[in-house]
């Protein structure tokens, strides 16, 4: 222990005397090494007291020769303190006491001898209080095995499973779990299934759903394996895609003509047969998911992309959303990006109608799924006019566009494209309207763009900290994370933005979230408050230097008083 400790104060001395200032890491790495620093500060100043009770029980236990002298109370405070309570841990100790003999050639010594004894008292203690235990730790023989496994199998429950990990629709455990546009998590198999009989709504919320994509949920993919993993249950194993990759061959073959004669249509030079065939494309592509692989496969991807640009607004809506449609498909997304979507999807966010922009952006936020695609959709152009459908459309609208930024910019790369794009302004406007129903987005955005340098500095000129601390103070678990988290970026070597959040009551709030918030709320709250803590601190010392500082320049003006009198005078 006293080693652990002097590695403790040495960590803590290391990190504190690095100087970031001078080297060229981010803030996030900043914010990490300084949460560590605090809790390495906290943990000098922490040592555990010696158990002296556990060591005079077990003295004064290995000092009785007697059994009937042994107190029943100080068994069972022994059991307690070694956590010896069960047949399980029981077991354990009796498993690990055979080897240790085992591995002592089979002379053990006085230390292991009293480690029998004491074990064997304890099992003794649990069979008077009805312990149905194993009786073969006899005090000199040494001898251990394993409880009766037939009894053990029997009473062993399976886990519950946690809520999160359940399919609302199904309540089984997910396999592959997926996000709709309400940020609801389903499993995929079940979610499909409710959209193809033709619901538009999230079946736990009742909301309309913005579009019909499905993301995958990767971290709560992972989660649900480790879960799995240290509960001793097989992983669920995904479906096979076998589903997702049918040919056009599980189409009838009526369904193979249809599409066909349709893309034939897509082929005229018709505008009034392209229109009508785009249209149809869009609602079959929407039924299904043998539909879109069907339809894919048939060749209808570089067809509809050729009519991104077409000058009839009503065939422009039509293709980018039946190619919106058809990216639900995984294996569709890199035939988009492959017969070179991008540059049209964008022209129709800037030029297409409402509907066909906002179709347009929820296309982008489906393809952009794939990390590489971020780097070629930011590339493309979209996210200034993404910006500016974030500003002036629908609700609708404004969330398609959210989103699809929120998935860029994940990509440290797009995220100064976004601050150049005038996203900042926008989102605080969208955080101040009355009725506005964008702060949960706007605050995801926010708490994404503040890591990076130039969107820090467009917070700040933004004048964000009265919102950010009114909304740790009064807002939803997950905003007053994001609101935190940005807080966190913005004090981050300035501190004036600090001292402005004191000024406004942030401390309460943050003393909260600490306590009661999400799992980053708090990490962000412990962050925040570490600073003003030393902030404050500094600020006292600062102000005790000044006014020790005026207190002897009143002394030496008072002693130099008599010495001018006397000049006077003289």
């Amino acid at each position: 222990m006293n080693k652990f400790h002097e590695v403790t104060a040495q960590l803590e001395q290391a990190l504190g005397g690095i100087s970031y200032d001078k080297l060229d890491i981010s803030d996030e790495v900043k914010e990490q090494v300084e949460l560590v620093l605090a809790q390495f500060t906290r943990a000098k100043g922490r040592v555990d007291a010696p158990d002296i009770e556990l060591y005079e029980d077990l003295l004064s236990l290995y000092d009785k020769t007697s059994d009937a002298a042994t107190d029943s109370s100080v068994i069972r405070r022994l059991a307690e303190k070694l956590q010896l309570n069960g047949i399980v841990d029981l077991t354990q100790e009796s498993v690990a006491l055979h080897e240790m003999v085992a591995a002592s050639g089979g002379d053990p010594g006085s230390s292991i001898e009293k480690m029998s004894i004491l074990l064997k008292k304890i099992k003794e203690s649990a069979q008077t209080e009805n312990l149905d235990v194993d009786d073969n730790v006899g005090g000199n023989s040494l001898s251990s095995s394993c409880c009766k496994q037939g009894k053990n199998e029997m009473n062993h429950q399976p886990p519950a499973i946690p809520d999160d990990f359940r399919c609302p629709i199904s309540l089984e455990l997910m396999k592959d779990p997926v996000i709709v546009s309400t940020g609801q998590t389903y499993e995929r198999s079940c979610i499909e299934k409710w959209l193809e009989a033709g619901h538009g709504t999230c079946p736990k919320t009742q909301q309309t759903l913005s579009s019909t994509v499905l993301t995958p949920n990767y971290v709560l993919r992972s989660l649900i394996a480790q879960w799995c993993e240290v509960n001793g249950i097989e992983p669920p194993k995904r479906p096979s895609s076998s589903r997702l990759s049918k040919s056009a061959s599980t189409c009838s073959p009526a369904e193979r003509s249809k599409i066909e004669n349709l893309l034939q249509k897509l082929t005229s030079g018709n505008p009034e047969d392209q229109r009508s065939a785009a249209g149809e494309i869009r609602l079959l592509a929407k039924r299904n998911a043998d539909n879109r692989v069907a339809i894919a496969e048939a060749g209808a991807i570089p067809l509809l992309v050729g009519l991104l640009c077409m000058p009839d607004s009503r065939i422009q809506e039509h293709a980018v959303t039946a190619l919106l449609n058809l990216s639900i498909c995984e294996n569709n997304k890199g035939s988009i990006i492959s017969a070179g979507a991008v540059p049209g999807i964008v022209h129709v966010l800037k030029k297409g109608s409402m509907e066909a922009r906002e179709n347009a952006a929820a296309t982008l936020f489906s393809l952009s799924v794939i990390d590489e695609n971020k780097v070629t959709i930011g590339s493309s152009g979209a996210i200034p006019p993404l910006v500016t459908l974030l500003s002036e459309g629908t609700q609708r609208g404004k969330k398609d566009a959210a989103t699809a930024l929120f998935n860029l910019c994940i990509y440290q790369g797009n995220k100064g494209k976004a601050v150049r794009a005038g996203v900042i302004p926008t989102l605080m406007r969208l955080l101040t309207e009355p009725g506005g129903g964008m702060v949960d987005e706007a605050l995801a955005i926010l708490a994404i763009l503040a890591s990076h340098p130039d969107g820090k500095a467009a917070i700040r000129s933004a004048e964000a900290v009265p919102v950010l601390v009114e909304v740790i103070g009064n807002g939803s678990p997950r905003n007053k994370e994001n609101a935190a988290a940005v807080l966190v970026h913005l004090c981050s070597g300035d501190q004036q933005y600090l001292a402005q959040a004191h000024e406004l009551g942030v401390n309460g709030p943050l003393l909260e979230l600490a306590q009661n918030g999400t799992d980053r709320g708090k990490r962000k709250a412990a962050q925040l408050l570490e600073r003003m803590s030393r902030f404050l601190e500094q600020q006292q010392q600062h102000e005790e230097e000044v006014q020790t500082q005026t207190e002897l320049q009143a002394q030496s003006q008072d002693n130099a008083l008599p010495s001018i009198t006397n000049l006077d005078d003289s």
